[in-house]
């Protein structure tokens, strides 16, 4: 398993804004290409986002389907991707003052994958998952201050 943690400033309901937009995820999930779909109700239980991954010429198709979403503090996702097996990615968003102290936590389930599964493959892991949350984080962060300027900037009722 490998585990990344990253102290987010924005409060839990602007970062789960983030998660709960299915076609999103292409801004920040390090990899990812194209959001090929995104079902309507996601990211209810059951719920599949299909996404075109790649690096350089390579590419591959992927499903991750919600398993667990406790909105707006945790969500689990199963991530298939043949040949190579699946993924469990577990999300968790603590409250931390004003902010988020946001949990991700990546084990391989099935595949091959499994086998791997070690110190160098969780060192790539834990890598490109600590590029994923900072790129998260840029953006919770940049749509949170432009909402407060937003606020700000209304005129009083009278």
């Amino acid at each position: 398993m490998t585990r990344n943690q990253r102290l987010i400033l924005s409060p839990p309901s602007q970062v789960w804004g983030l998660l709960a937009g299915g076609y999103r995820y292409g801004q920040w999930v390090t990899g990812t290409r194209e959001i090929l779909a995104a079902d309507p109700h996601w990211p209810d239980v059951g719920a599949r986002l299909r996404v075109r991954l790649g690096l350089g010429p390579l590419s591959l198709d992927d499903t991750c389907v919600v398993r667990i979403c406790e909105a707006p503090e945790r969500l689990e996702l199963e991530a298939k991707a043949d040949p190579f097996g699946a993924v469990r990615i577990a999300m968790r968003l603590i409250p931390w003052g004003d902010n988020t102290l946001f949990i991700l936590d990546w084990h391989p389930l099935r595949g091959p994958g499994t086998r791997m599964h070690g110190l160098p493959v969780n060192y790539l892991v834990a890598v490109r998952n600590g590029i994923m949350l900072t790129k998260l984080a840029q953006i919770a962060v940049r749509e949170h201050a432009r909402s407060r300027d937003t606020r700000q900037r209304r005129p009083a009722p009278r």
